[in-house]
């Protein structure tokens, strides 16, 4: 069982966007350069995510995209449904014909653990992961390295997440 990269980069680009969306809306070259992800497959993503009310454009100079909704009500798991991906533990993508065409004695454990990892992921939102330290150590070293504005400190995002 893995998650693909489509799935990795959606929730990678959307906690940037977590990250660096306190000042307005965010660049994807900003978000490709500092995660160093494809802008054209950024585009893919960001289209996906949009269709599924969790991001918005802005157009125009100074544009770009923005969280549609507070970071305590997009979870992990809606970004990952957003991008069409699904975290499947079973060979036959859950389709029951594991076993030349019918169900493998461990079809319905598999089942379970994909079901197990969902509901997990469904449990942490993006402002679950903005306030972990762990996550700011990152987010600030890369902006080091790119020279970029520092992201929003966390009690910059706290705020404005009570705010909203």
């Amino acid at each position: 069982m893995r998650l693909t990269t489509k799935g990795r980069y959606a929730v990678t680009a959307m906690l940037d966007l977590a990250l660096h969306g306190q000042r307005g809306p965010v660049s994807l070259a900003d978000i490709s350069e500092r995660q160093a992800i494809s802008l054209s497959y950024l585009e893919q993503l960001f289209a996906k995510l949009r269709r599924n009310n969790l991001v918005t454009s802005v157009r125009g100079p100074g544009g770009g995209y923005k969280l549609a909704r507070d970071l305590k009500d997009i979870r992990v798991a809606q970004v990952i449904d957003a991008v069409n991906e699904s975290v499947d533990a079973t060979r036959c993508g859950g389709q029951g014909g594991c076993h030349s065409g019918d169900i493998c004695l461990t079809h319905h454990l598999w089942s379970d653990l994909s079901q197990q990892i969902h509901e997990f992921l469904s449990g942490i939102s993006l402002f679950d992961l903005v306030i972990r330290h762990d996550v700011q150590e990152v987010a600030l070293r890369q902006d080091q390295r790119r020279c970029n504005p520092p992201a929003a400190g966390v009690e910059t995002i706290i705020q404005a997440s009570a705010i909203e």
